[in-house]
């Protein structure tokens, strides 16, 4: 049985007249008989009663006939999701990231505006497991920081945003424009687990003003380490950016720090040998024009 068979049959089963079903299809009327009659023998049944000099579809015909068209309406909608697809306008992009999960809603909310069929899978992990994952082919996109730089994935940075010091707004030192972190060094902190990249950054950052923080709390939950801020348990690094708006300022205050520098550098990662499908190259466009304008936001 073959596609062309199907077609034949779809049109003389619509026209119910042999002759006017080969005017359309641009063959000639024995070549459309000869076609329908091995279709017929194949199904082992009659598609069509002789009426007259006409023809009309028997009870198995009318049966196949409705199998036939829903296979012909499958093609055309296959089709019409090829277009939309090559186009950018639906698509699958499997999205992991570790670090902005803050920013996440606004920034899917506004790509899915524009693109609102395009599907996302999404996945949360540490830096190594991401990289690991997305060296693989697991994901289209990576949201890390640092950025990941290994062989045969390109990167580019998104964000460069100050780390501060998140303090209770009766805490002594939250009126200060800015402080050194070695006045900290006797305070307990409030801190991710050891396996985040934030809190290996911050580690780093206490190292070089020459103390190990007191660790009061640790959390895998940044919205945990802002509750036991608010509930005066401790102080914690807090990115100045991608964590914009989950700090009430009513209750906490986030200082600078003017020494040593406390920064960290956000980025997007892909499989550089890949090509990229209309979908997530929309999305990869977006995001960096998403971040860019991060600060004014």
């Amino acid at each position: 049985m073959e596609l062309l068979q199907l077609k034949y049959f779809q049109t003389v089963a619509r026209r119910e007249h042999m002759t006017r079903a080969a005017a359309e299809l641009g063959i000639a009327q024995p070549a459309l008989s000869q076609t329908i009659a091995r279709l017929e023998a194949e199904l082992g049944v009659s598609l069509f009663e002789r009426v007259g000099r006409g023809i009309r579809l028997s009870d198995f015909g009318k049966a196949y006939a409705q199998r036939v068209e829903r296979i012909f309406q499958e093609l055309e909608q296959g089709q019409r999701d090829i277009s939309a697809i090559a186009a950018g306008a639906q698509g699958e992009i499997e999205l992991a990231l570790s670090v902005a999960t803050h920013l996440l809603p606004d920034l899917l909310n506004g790509f899915r505006h524009h693109h609102p069929a395009i599907r996302f899978h999404l996945s949360q992990h540490d830096v190594t497991t991401m990289a690991q994952q997305l060296s693989r082919g697991a994901y289209d996109l990576c949201i890390t920081s640092p950025p990941l730089h290994q062989e045969g994935v390109a990167s580019i940075s998104l964000l460069t945003e100050d780390i501060r010091l998140a303090v209770p707004t009766w805490h002594p030192l939250a009126q200060r424009s800015s402080i050194r972190l070695q006045e900290v060094a006797e305070e307990p902190f409030i801190c991710l687990k050891p396996e985040h990249s934030l809190r290996r950054l911050t580690d780093s950052f206490c190292q070089q003003a020459g103390f190990r923080p007191q660790i009061a709390f640790e959390s895998d939950e940044p919205s945990t380490i802002r509750g036991l801020i608010r509930a005066g348990l401790g102080i914690a690094f807090v990115p100045s950016l991608s964590w914009r708006g989950a700090v009430e300022p009513t209750v906490v205050v986030e200082i600078p720090i003017a020494e040593p520098r406390c920064q960290r550098t956000i980025g997007l990662s892909w499989l550089s040998g890949r090509t990229l499908s209309p979908a997530v190259e929309q999305f990869r466009q977006f995001a960096i024009r998403y971040f860019a304008l991060l600060p004014a936001r």
